[in-house]
């Protein structure tokens, strides 16, 4: 049956849900994307969905989606490409079309190659041959963690010290802002994001499940960031702590004080990603926390020569 592909609108954000929903369950075995995630990619002010993001159908029904955005001014771009298992055929025209426009993106903002990351499932739907031939290849593995909660999981007293405080205030968000940059600055595919653009990255959370730690005499030296929108678990998307107050169990303690509060919110699992060669040594401290892989994602990677003649392409 012919192919028809067209750019996304908003509209499209429930089709598309269970569109990575079915993916979901090919990969992983279960649904696992919110709806409000999508919607907050597609209306991303960074994103230009006429020219960035691709929607194959065949008589109607979504096969194959594909976003793309700018991670910096300086060629990064990241990627989503998602397809329906054996579709090789609604993969390739998604996969043109983001490498056609990230060239493009690249070349208009002066710069002379597109770095691509894009990130998969160590056992995706995507047939990665096709990406093979085509240049990309894999560069990092993170891992899907995960832990049981139970009522003896209990917000932990804070060491001596050491205070605790939400970031319900405007002025402690944009201390964690800062902390996220300041302690992620060294990871990998890490780039420098002003606050506005952080909130947008973000989208709606609830600020009272993000917290910093103070240290008395020393000011705030770490930073956890949690949220609480998805069915599946509670969800530990930064922890963070500055290179001068590390060793000393701060990121432990903010650890088990996510886990107590989830328990108490009724959570039965946590769960959190992390880079396998992390520069902070983070995977050692979820091990040791009762932490177990759930599947691994690796970030496959493709880098286009462009000029500027690449800015002409749409």
């Amino acid at each position: 049956m012919p192919l028809t592909v067209r750019p996304a609108t908003l509209a499209d954000a429930p089709s598309i849900c269970a569109l990575l929903n079915a993916i979901d369950i090919e990969e992983i075995g279960r649904a696992d994307t919110e709806l409000h995630t999508v919607e907050t990619d597609l209306a991303h002010p960074e994103v230009d969905l006429a020219q960035d993001s691709w929607l194959v159908h065949e008589e109607g029904d979504l096969v194959a989606y594909g976003i793309i955005w700018s991670d910096s001014g300086d060629g990064d771009i990241g990627v989503d490409h998602y397809v329906l298992p054996g579709r090789p055929d609604a993969a390739v025209p998604v996969l043109e079309r983001i490498e056609a426009r990230a060239a493009a993106k690249a070349a208009a903002a002066g710069v002379e190659r597109a770095v691509l990351h894009l990130n998969l499932n160590v056992r995706p739907t995507l047939d990665t041959a096709l990406l093979g031939a085509r240049g990309w290849r894999t560069v990092r593995r993170h891992h899907v963690m995960t832990r049981p909660l139970s009522e003896a999981d209990r917000v932990p007293e804070p060491p001596a010290g050491v205070r605790l405080r939400d970031c319900t205030a405007d002025a402690d968000h944009r201390i964690a802002h800062a902390l996220v940059e300041e302690t992620f600055a060294e990871h990998f595919d890490h780039h420098p994001r002003t606050y506005e653009q952080w909130l947008a990255d973000l989208g709606p959370r609830d600020r009272s499940l993000m917290w910093i730690a103070g240290v008395e005499g020393e000011g705030d030296m770490a930073v956890l960031l949690t949220r609480d929108d998805k069915e599946s678990m509670g969800w530990i998307g930064n922890l963070g702590v500055r290179k001068q107050a590390r060793g000393r169990g701060l990121g432990s303690h903010l650890l088990r004080h996510a886990f107590g509060t989830y328990a108490a919110r009724g959570r039965d699992t946590v769960g959190l990603a992390v880079d396998t060669q992390n520069e902070s040594r983070a995977l050692s401290l979820y091990e040791a926390h009762g932490m177990s892989p759930l599947y691994a994602i690796d970030t496959w990677e493709l880098v286009l020569t462009v000029s500027p003649a690449s800015a002409r392409v749409s």
